[in-house]
């Protein structure tokens, strides 16, 4: 048996025993994962992660919600969009009014800084969408984002919201490391506002 044909005996039988997954759900993992890969690397130059330029962008939806109706958006207890938004704010990107029918529930806010940093993100948004889907055409790209709606909607997804959410309070608070380094970055025009411990009682925040 010459080298050349052992060789190719051994990669044909080694790509027999390891089938490559050919599925839908594979394959939508698969890009799911790198493009929210990508994704985080292109925020990360604006001193953003995933979870903050959502937040964003449901405050920028809907200016004035609370946060409790964030929350629920999200799937995730209060607790955890108080971290979220106390991130934000320490940044200087959002800020918490009284609300207008009650005051005694927040109502969310973009800054102007806020404002402007959405506008950047609409073009990072774009170039990315335009880098994963570079391989189709502009009539595929519509008809793969039709049938991906369709998808989304047949297993009750959220429209605009992230599944991820949901486990943010399994891991390490937004701001413990990678988002310490954004805070300290260019944007952070202002140093840590007055805040109520949570030794005072429950937090108001949460509201």
């Amino acid at each position: 048996m010459s080298e050349s044909f052992s060789f190719e005996y051994h990669s044909a039988m080694s790509s027999r025993r390891q089938p490559t997954p050919r599925g839908a759900a594979f394959l939508l993992a698969q890009i799911g994962a790198h493009a929210a890969e990508r994704f985080a690397q292109r925020v990360q130059q604006l001193g953003l992660t995933p979870p903050d330029v959502g937040l964003l962008r449901m405050i920028a939806a809907q200016p004035g919600r609370s946060q409790q109706s964030v929350a629920v958006d999200l799937g995730v207890v209060p607790s955890r969009v108080v971290a979220l938004v106390d991130n934000l704010d320490h940044k200087g990107l959002v800020e918490r009014r009284p609300g207008e029918t009650d005051r005694r529930h927040h109502a969310l806010h973009l800054t102007a800084e806020g404002e402007q940093l959405m506008m950047e993100m609409r073009t990072i948004a774009s170039a990315h969408d335009d880098d994963i889907c570079a391989a189709l055409n502009g009539e595929e790209r519509v008809q793969l984002a039709g049938m991906l709606q369709r998808i989304a909607e047949q297993q009750g997804l959220t429209p605009g919201v992230h599944p991820g959410f949901r486990h943010l309070g399994a891991r390490r608070r937004p701001n413990a490391e990678d988002g310490a380094v954004a805070a300290d970055g260019p944007r952070r025009t202002a140093g840590p506002r007055s805040r109520t411990g949570p030794a005072d009682g429950p937090n108001p925040r949460e509201r």
